[in-house]
Protein backbone atom coordinates (compact mmCIF):
# COMPACT_ATOMS: atom_id res chain seq x y z
CA UNK A 1 0.00 0.00 0.00
CA UNK A 2 1.36 2.72 -1.10
CA UNK A 3 2.79 5.65 2.38
CA UNK A 4 -0.21 8.14 3.28
CA UNK A 5 -2.73 6.72 1.91
CA UNK A 6 -4.36 5.12 5.17
CA UNK A 7 -5.72 7.88 6.89
CA UNK A 8 -7.67 8.22 3.72
CA UNK A 9 -9.16 5.07 3.18
CA UNK A 10 -9.90 5.31 6.54
CA UNK A 11 -12.18 8.51 5.76
CA UNK A 12 -13.77 6.54 3.15
CA UNK A 13 -14.65 3.71 4.60
CA UNK A 14 -15.69 5.59 8.10
CA UNK A 15 -19.38 6.03 7.45
CA UNK A 16 -19.97 2.19 7.27
CA UNK A 17 -23.79 2.39 8.03
CA UNK A 18 -24.15 4.59 5.09
CA UNK A 19 -27.80 4.83 3.55
CA UNK A 20 -30.23 6.56 1.36
CA UNK A 21 -31.34 9.95 2.90
CA UNK A 22 -35.82 10.19 4.22
CA UNK A 23 -36.48 13.05 0.98
CA UNK A 24 -40.16 13.35 2.01
CA UNK A 25 -40.73 15.38 3.67
CA UNK A 26 -37.67 16.77 2.45
CA UNK A 27 -35.05 17.39 4.99
CA UNK A 28 -35.11 20.70 7.02
CA UNK A 29 -32.92 23.21 5.44
CA UNK A 30 -33.04 21.96 1.86
CA UNK A 31 -34.97 22.70 -1.10
CA UNK A 32 -36.05 21.68 -4.52
CA UNK A 33 -36.00 25.24 -5.68
CA UNK A 34 -33.30 26.31 -7.55
CA UNK A 35 -30.82 29.41 -6.12
CA UNK A 36 -31.14 32.64 -8.91
CA UNK A 37 -27.22 31.70 -10.48
CA UNK A 38 -28.01 27.87 -10.84
CA UNK A 39 -28.45 28.04 -14.60
CA UNK A 40 -25.07 30.16 -14.89
CA UNK A 41 -23.71 27.81 -12.71
CA UNK A 42 -24.61 24.51 -14.62
CA UNK A 43 -24.15 26.43 -17.77
CA UNK A 44 -20.62 27.18 -17.00
CA UNK A 45 -19.60 23.36 -15.54
CA UNK A 46 -21.50 21.92 -18.76
CA UNK A 47 -18.67 23.92 -20.96
CA UNK A 48 -16.19 22.57 -19.06
CA UNK A 49 -15.95 19.23 -20.80
CA UNK A 50 -12.09 19.07 -21.23
CA UNK A 51 -10.63 18.22 -17.57
CA UNK A 52 -8.14 15.67 -15.76
CA UNK A 53 -9.08 14.96 -12.37
CA UNK A 54 -7.09 12.69 -9.70
CA UNK A 55 -8.09 10.82 -6.29
CA UNK A 56 -9.75 7.95 -4.65
CA UNK A 57 -12.57 5.65 -5.27
CA UNK A 58 -14.40 3.38 -2.95
CA UNK A 59 -16.75 0.65 -3.92
CA UNK A 60 -19.12 -1.00 -0.85
CA UNK A 61 -21.57 -3.57 -2.07
CA UNK A 62 -22.97 -7.06 -0.31
CA UNK A 63 -20.73 -8.89 -2.83
CA UNK A 64 -17.11 -7.12 -1.84
CA UNK A 65 -15.70 -3.92 -1.56
CA UNK A 66 -12.57 -2.36 -2.37
CA UNK A 67 -10.44 0.97 -3.22
CA UNK A 68 -8.62 2.09 -5.96
CA UNK A 69 -6.18 4.90 -7.02
CA UNK A 70 -7.72 7.14 -9.62
CA UNK A 71 -4.33 7.93 -11.15
CA UNK A 72 -5.73 10.16 -14.23
CA UNK A 73 -8.96 10.44 -15.35
CA UNK A 74 -9.36 12.74 -18.57
CA UNK A 75 -12.40 13.68 -20.22
CA UNK A 76 -12.44 15.19 -23.41
CA UNK A 77 -16.23 15.53 -24.31
CA UNK A 78 -18.07 12.59 -24.20
CA UNK A 79 -14.71 10.79 -24.25
CA UNK A 80 -12.93 9.36 -21.23
CA UNK A 81 -9.98 7.68 -20.22
CA UNK A 82 -9.33 6.48 -16.76
CA UNK A 83 -6.68 5.03 -15.28
CA UNK A 84 -6.80 2.98 -11.90
CA UNK A 85 -4.82 1.21 -9.58
CA UNK A 86 -5.78 -0.84 -6.62
CA UNK A 87 -4.51 -4.63 -4.61
CA UNK A 88 -8.00 -5.41 -4.55
CA UNK A 89 -9.71 -7.58 -6.44
CA UNK A 90 -6.70 -8.58 -8.81
CA UNK A 91 -7.44 -5.39 -10.52
CA UNK A 92 -3.91 -4.19 -10.46
CA UNK A 93 -3.24 -1.39 -12.94
CA UNK A 94 -6.72 -1.04 -15.04
CA UNK A 95 -7.35 1.16 -18.14
CA UNK A 96 -11.22 2.11 -19.45
CA UNK A 97 -11.61 4.03 -22.37
CA UNK A 98 -15.06 4.89 -23.73
CA UNK A 99 -17.64 7.29 -25.01
CA UNK A 100 -21.49 6.91 -23.41
CA UNK A 101 -22.74 3.35 -24.67
CA UNK A 102 -19.34 2.05 -25.43
CA UNK A 103 -15.99 0.88 -23.18
CA UNK A 104 -13.04 -0.62 -23.85
CA UNK A 105 -11.41 -2.61 -20.78
CA UNK A 106 -7.34 -3.58 -20.50
CA UNK A 107 -6.61 -5.68 -17.45
CA UNK A 108 -3.19 -5.94 -15.34
CA UNK A 109 -1.94 -8.80 -17.80
CA UNK A 110 -2.72 -6.96 -21.05
CA UNK A 111 -6.03 -8.60 -21.75
CA UNK A 112 -8.48 -6.01 -23.90
CA UNK A 113 -12.64 -6.23 -23.15
CA UNK A 114 -14.42 -3.86 -25.10
CA UNK A 115 -18.93 -4.12 -24.85
CA UNK A 116 -21.61 -1.86 -25.47
CA UNK A 117 -22.88 -2.01 -22.28
CA UNK A 118 -20.35 -0.47 -20.01
CA UNK A 119 -21.72 -0.95 -16.87
CA UNK A 120 -21.82 -5.02 -17.37
CA UNK A 121 -18.20 -5.14 -18.48
CA UNK A 122 -16.79 -3.26 -15.40
CA UNK A 123 -19.07 -5.60 -13.11
CA UNK A 124 -17.79 -8.91 -15.12
CA UNK A 125 -14.23 -7.86 -14.31
CA UNK A 126 -14.04 -6.25 -11.81
CA UNK A 127 -17.17 -7.09 -9.32
CA UNK A 128 -18.46 -3.34 -9.15
CA UNK A 129 -21.53 -2.04 -10.00
CA UNK A 130 -19.58 1.45 -11.28
CA UNK A 131 -22.47 3.84 -12.79
CA UNK A 132 -19.57 4.91 -15.79
CA UNK A 133 -22.12 6.82 -18.20
CA UNK A 134 -23.41 8.83 -16.24
CA UNK A 135 -20.30 9.29 -13.53
CA UNK A 136 -18.97 11.62 -16.24
CA UNK A 137 -21.86 13.63 -15.50
CA UNK A 138 -22.21 13.63 -11.21
CA UNK A 139 -18.30 14.00 -10.78
CA UNK A 140 -19.32 17.76 -11.82
CA UNK A 141 -22.38 18.06 -10.13
CA UNK A 142 -24.39 18.11 -13.16
CA UNK A 143 -27.33 15.24 -13.95
CA UNK A 144 -26.69 13.29 -16.99
CA UNK A 145 -28.37 14.91 -19.81
CA UNK A 146 -31.05 11.51 -20.67
CA UNK A 147 -33.15 10.74 -18.16
CA UNK A 148 -34.89 12.46 -15.58
CA UNK A 149 -33.33 13.93 -12.36
CA UNK A 150 -34.56 15.64 -8.67
CA UNK A 151 -31.98 18.38 -7.35
CA UNK A 152 -31.89 19.25 -4.21
CA UNK A 153 -30.31 22.64 -2.81
CA UNK A 154 -29.24 23.21 1.15
CA UNK A 155 -28.70 26.57 2.50
CA UNK A 156 -25.68 27.88 1.03
CA UNK A 157 -26.98 27.30 -2.17
CA UNK A 158 -24.90 24.77 -3.30
CA UNK A 159 -26.57 21.13 -4.99
CA UNK A 160 -26.49 18.62 -1.77
CA UNK A 161 -28.64 16.02 -3.64
CA UNK A 162 -29.17 14.54 -6.91
CA UNK A 163 -31.17 11.51 -7.67
CA UNK A 164 -31.19 9.78 -11.53
CA UNK A 165 -31.36 6.75 -12.60
CA UNK A 166 -32.23 5.18 -9.53
CA UNK A 167 -29.19 6.30 -8.06
CA UNK A 168 -28.45 9.12 -4.95
CA UNK A 169 -26.10 11.24 -5.38
CA UNK A 170 -24.77 13.41 -2.27
CA UNK A 171 -22.36 16.22 -2.61
CA UNK A 172 -20.43 15.79 0.27
CA UNK A 173 -17.92 18.58 -0.61
CA UNK A 174 -17.07 21.62 -2.79
CA UNK A 175 -13.58 23.00 -2.72
CA UNK A 176 -12.58 26.24 -5.04
CA UNK A 177 -10.47 24.22 -7.81
CA UNK A 178 -10.04 26.22 -10.69
CA UNK A 179 -10.01 30.08 -10.50
CA UNK A 180 -12.47 30.48 -13.52
CA UNK A 181 -14.92 28.06 -12.69
CA UNK A 182 -17.42 27.51 -9.88
CA UNK A 183 -16.19 25.24 -7.30
CA UNK A 184 -16.03 21.47 -8.23
CA UNK A 185 -17.04 18.80 -6.42
CA UNK A 186 -13.68 17.20 -4.03
CA UNK A 187 -16.53 13.93 -2.35
CA UNK A 188 -19.19 12.44 -3.60
CA UNK A 189 -21.17 9.26 -2.71
CA UNK A 190 -23.46 7.48 -5.31
CA UNK A 191 -25.92 5.20 -3.44
CA UNK A 192 -28.21 2.61 -4.76
CA UNK A 193 -29.87 -0.11 -2.66
CA UNK A 194 -26.98 -1.78 -1.04
CA UNK A 195 -24.53 -0.41 -3.38
CA UNK A 196 -22.02 2.67 -2.63
CA UNK A 197 -19.82 4.51 -4.50
CA UNK A 198 -17.57 7.36 -2.99
CA UNK A 199 -14.66 9.52 -5.14
CA UNK A 200 -12.61 11.50 -3.34
CA UNK A 201 -11.18 14.09 -5.53
CA UNK A 202 -7.69 15.86 -4.63
CA UNK A 203 -7.03 17.43 -8.24
CA UNK A 204 -9.54 18.95 -10.88
CA UNK A 205 -6.93 20.45 -13.63
CA UNK A 206 -8.62 22.48 -17.19
CA UNK A 207 -7.33 21.21 -20.48
CA UNK A 208 -7.35 22.57 -23.32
Amino acid sequence: MIRGTLPLLALLFSITGCTTIQLEPLPEGMTEQPPAEWAAHSDKLTRFNHWLLSGKLAVKQPSDSGTAVINRWQQRNESYELALSSSFLGMGSTQLKGVPGYIQLTMPNGDHYQSSEPEKLIQAATGWQLPIDNLTWWIKGLPAPDGDFRLLFDEQNKLAILEQDGWEIRYDRWQPFIETLPELPARITALKGDKRVRVVISRWQRED
